[in-house]
């Protein structure tokens, strides 16, 4: 039987690094799985997934825009953009056409039905925020650390 000592990890979880409950990549994916799942019903009254939510999040900051710029907004190849964006089309939700000042480039617009989508998506906070039990200011404070986080690896 293996004995351990006190500069061994195994003694002392506490001061693993490699411990799974240390890791920020484990929080950060576990914790990002289990918030979308709070929004899905929320969202599913709406028709839509929570990758489409968060494309008519940033299309109804910034209608018309680019694929390319959307994408960007995103953190989103536009491989994988495309395929949300044909969903929402279908739906009704939006348009894609050639932008008229660059014939290379897809112009994203919202419909009229995808603009009043936006004041049924107005309760989508509240729902989400009530579910997890956590105030606005702890959610502020999180998404704020987020933020960061993610500008963090970009540099």
């Amino acid at each position: 039987m293996p004995t351990t000592t006190a500069s061994d990890p195994l003694a002392n979880p506490l001061a693993d690094p490699l411990a799974l409950d240390r890791q920020v990549c484990f929080a950060l994916v576990t914790t990002s799985r289990r918030v979308v799942s709070v929004y899905a019903p929320v969202l599913e009254p709406l028709g839509l997934t929570h990758p489409q939510y968060l494309v008519m999040l940033a299309l109804w900051q910034s209608s018309p825009c680019r694929v390319r710029d959307l994408a960007e907004a995103l953190y989103l190849e536009a491989a994988t953009l495309s395929p949300l964006l044909k969903r929402l089309e279908a739906a009704g939700l939006l348009e894609r056409r050639r932008d008229p000042d660059d014939d290379r480039a897809l112009a994203i617009s919202l419909t009229p039905a995808g603009v009043a989508l936006r004041e049924r998506a107005l309760a989508v906070p509240g729902q989400v925020m009530e579910r997890l039990g956590v105030g606005i200011a702890e959610l502020e404070r999180t998404r704020d650390a987020l933020t960061e986080l993610l500008a963090a690896t970009s540099r």
